[in-house]
């Protein structure tokens, strides 16, 4: 599959909308992130609708909520919108709970689209590598990041291997499982919550 000028735009519009946001606790420009990601579901067989949601995935939760939302369907069209609704788990400020949005979260992801999945599993996919490395550099103090802490994201995690694995194993999932499997290693063990 060629990538066209649509996937050239909404990167782009991606890099404008989080030209001012990083990683969590880094200096790293949030969009590798987003090239991560669709870079990930790309190599796990996306189309280029799939691609373009990736590089958009959080642009309605952390850039605008539902004026993004409109933006990004007027621009991509409504399946791009439709993915990045089914990995957005909140677009109101101020947002929920961080327990109670990801516990709505883990409910919806097993039954979402298989399109969804793909984009959810390489964003979580790229944010569970980064946790890895931090961990192994930071030590401890790289809970203090995360709204759940040690536990509650190492909770996260694991239920969300499960939550993907409900739907069918395949080579993503398992690629998260064995990196999340060496963050609770790293941490002395699972923690279930």
């Amino acid at each position: 599959m060629q990538l066209t000028s649509r996937f050239e735009d909404a990167l782009r519009y991606a890099a404008r909308l989080h030209a001012e946001q990083f990683r969590k606790g880094t200096e790293i420009p949030y969009v590798a992130h987003l090239l991560s990601a669709a870079s990930i579901a790309l190599q796990h067989g996306a189309d280029e609708e799939e691609a373009i949601a990736a590089l958009l995935h959080d642009a309605v939760e952390d850039q605008g909520g539902a004026a993004t939302r409109e933006e990004i369907r007027r621009r991509f069209g409504d399946r791009v919108v439709a993915i990045v609704d089914g990995c957005t788990d909140s677009d109101v400020t101020p947002k929920p709970p961080w327990k109670e949005r990801k516990q709505a979260y883990l409910a919806h992801i097993s039954a979402a689209s298989p399109s969804v999945q793909l984009i959810s599993a390489s964003d979580k996919l790229d944010n569970a590598r980064a946790i890895l490395a931090d961990y192994r550099s930071l030590g401890e103090s790289l809970w203090t990041r995360f709204h759940g802490g040690r536990d509650g994201t190492l909770w996260y995690y694991r239920s969300l291997v499960e939550a993907f694995r409900k739907a069918g194993s395949n080579a993503l999932v398992e690629e998260l499982d064995r990196v999340v499997r060496q963050i609770e290693d790293l941490a002395g063990g699972s923690t279930s919550r």
